[in-house]
């Protein structure tokens, strides 16, 4: 592929980059069914398997820190492609753990190969798209990648039939297919080689990266509109089906409803982008988050019932699909050097601070309206950064 922004090729492009930031939400999701059975072999509790997770989105940020300025160094190419093997072996190697000690530090093995694969993508979309254009592309990968939270579960338990062991050995035989595809249609030619400036040092890039002080809204933006997500996934066990009552069945129907709303917004945003800048819908999408949370903070107060408080959590939640795309086009439009650690250094602000206030949450009051009072101040934050901004950098 010589030049991914051909259009004959731009579909294909991005469901390749689209499969390895899928790492990501498969990694995580996939083996959520497997946690019994996993502890009752391993010998150990269902929470020791729980902490496989954090130890994976930890590492999946340092991963990203450190790969970032490699790509910057010595090319995209290199360093995907290692990262995918890495994430392969490590997969491959889970399968025969033994104790819980071992799964963890494979997790943690795997999540670095993970981080070195998915900072790489918003580095080669800024190679070879800006402005419109490239908020365009950010969009079609999310609207594909919505497909991976939503099925990892349920193949998740598909695998299970055959033993927990099947989980990671798909996702083993997922890297090493990645890393085939990636190498014969995405990597060819000069694409993802090292560039010019190759010899500048990492602490150089990061401090380059931060002195672009109109980027750095940016990074804020996506770190608190992610939280607004993640605070909802966290508690949404909680707000669903002890608050409200419903049954397991009926609380996976109303998650998945999130993800079609961001199917919607997704897909409206990219017609927006043929008649309006990113950073223009990014503020519309933005407050349209802000007023779903007014709208939930209205509901629990004076009508709490779930066929009101439902629409206005699908609204707060859906408009991820537009705000996520146009937060890293207008974001990466001011790296066209360093773009590998600019991505490194937004992936991995947004995981730390998200999770932070994620696992803070844990010491609200058990209520509902304090989630969503915790939701309305990371909505307060983005509108601050957003509607301050002076937008002297147009896309």
């Amino acid at each position: 592929m010589n030049n991914p922004a051909d259009p004959k090729l731009h579909f294909g492009f991005a469901v390749l980059l689209a499969m390895t930031m899928a790492l990501g939400p498969f990694a995580l999701d996939t083996y959520l069914p497997a946690f019994p059975a996993m502890a009752k072999d391993l010998g150990t509790e269902v929470h020791q398997i729980a902490l496989s997770i954090s130890v994976y989105v930890f590492t999946l940020a340092i991963g990203q820190l450190v790969a970032g300025p490699l790509s910057d160094r010595f090319g995209r190419r290199a360093v995907m492609l290692c990262g995918l093997v890495i994430f392969a072996v490590a997969s491959f190697a889970i399968t025969g753990i033994k104790s819980i000690e071992m799964l963890l530090a494979l997790r943690t093995v795997q999540a670095f190969g993970a981080g070195w694969a998915i900072v790489c993508v918003p580095a080669l979309v800024r190679d070879s798209l800006s402005g419109r254009e490239a908020a365009k592309f950010f969009s079609l990968i999310g609207l594909i990648m919505v497909v991976a939270p939503a099925i990892a579960p349920s193949f998740g338990s598909l695998l299970l039939g055959f033993g927990w062991e099947s989980i990671f050995l798909f996702l083993a035989i997922y890297g090493a297919l990645l890393t085939v595809l990636m190498k014969g249609f995405v990597f060819t030619g000069e694409v993802g080689k090292a560039k010019p400036h190759a010899h500048v040092s990492v602490w150089q890039r990061y401090g380059a990266v931060f002195a672009v002080k109109p980027a750095l809204r940016y990074m804020g933006l996506q770190a608190f509109a992610f939280s607004v997500m993640m605070l909802f996934i966290t508690h949404s066990s909680f707000i669903y089906q002890q608050h409200f009552g419903v049954s397991p069945g009926v609380f996976a129907l109303l998650f998945g409803a999130n993800i079609v709303m961001m199917l919607v917004m997704n897909l409206s945003n990219r017609k927006l982008l043929n008649h309006f800048a990113p950073q223009q819908i990014l503020r519309w999408s933005l407050s349209l988050q802000a007023l779903g949370i007014v709208a939930l903070l209205l509901v629990m107060s004076f009508a709490p019932h779930l066929w009101l408080f439902l629409p206005a959590m699908i609204v707060t939640v859906g408009a991820m699909g537009a705000i996520t795309p146009n937060i890293q086009a207008s974001y990466m439009e001011y790296f066209a050097e360093h773009g590998g650690t600019a991505a490194a250094v937004l992936g991995a602000i947004q995981f730390s601070i998200a999770g932070l206030i994620s696992a803070g949450s844990a010491l609200l009051p058990e209520k509902v309206i304090a989630v969503v009072l915790a939701q309305g101040v990371c909505s307060l934050l983005c509108l601050a950064l957003i509607w301050t901004s002076k937008n002297s950098h147009k896309a």
